[in-house]
């Protein structure tokens, strides 16, 4: 199963590729920003992505809305500070598979992710 995350903060990349090992997820592409998720997946085609909203370059949202032009299936999680109720709406309309806010817990995030796969169709075991 292949990853990717898309966050402008190595930090909190770091943070969810601890919490993916700690659930068996070791295959984990990164990526700064938006333009350069879109190379990511052009190239290596992730089974799943986590998004975070707010990057420079090309944000979160603009992001799931370029995916969702020609990839239907890719499961999303929008990870992201934005908490307020009209953002998560956009971002469901906009394509995300689910929504995490930062800062998360490990439970939390494993939780997403576990039940975003599962509801995907795809393994939840890495």
């Amino acid at each position: 199963m292949k990853i990717l995350l898309v966050d402008d903060s190595r930090t909190i990349r770091n943070l969810q590729k601890n919490v993916l090992a700690q659930i068996g997820y070791t295959d984990i592409e990164e990526a700064g920003d938006g333009i350069e998720a879109l190379n990511k997946i052009a190239t290596t085609r992730p089974d799943i992505a986590l998004i975070d909203w707010n990057m420079p370059n090309m944000d979160g949202i603009t992001l799931v809305r370029k995916i969702r032009e020609t990839d239907k299936t890719l499961p999303l999680i929008m990870c992201t500070t934005e908490a307020e109720k009209s953002r998560v709406i956009e971002a469901i309309k906009a394509g995300v598979n689910n929504y995490v806010v930062k800062p998360f817990t490990a439970e939390t995030l494993a939780e997403k992710f576990t039940a975003t796969l599962s509801k995907a169709g795809l393994v939840t075991t890495g």
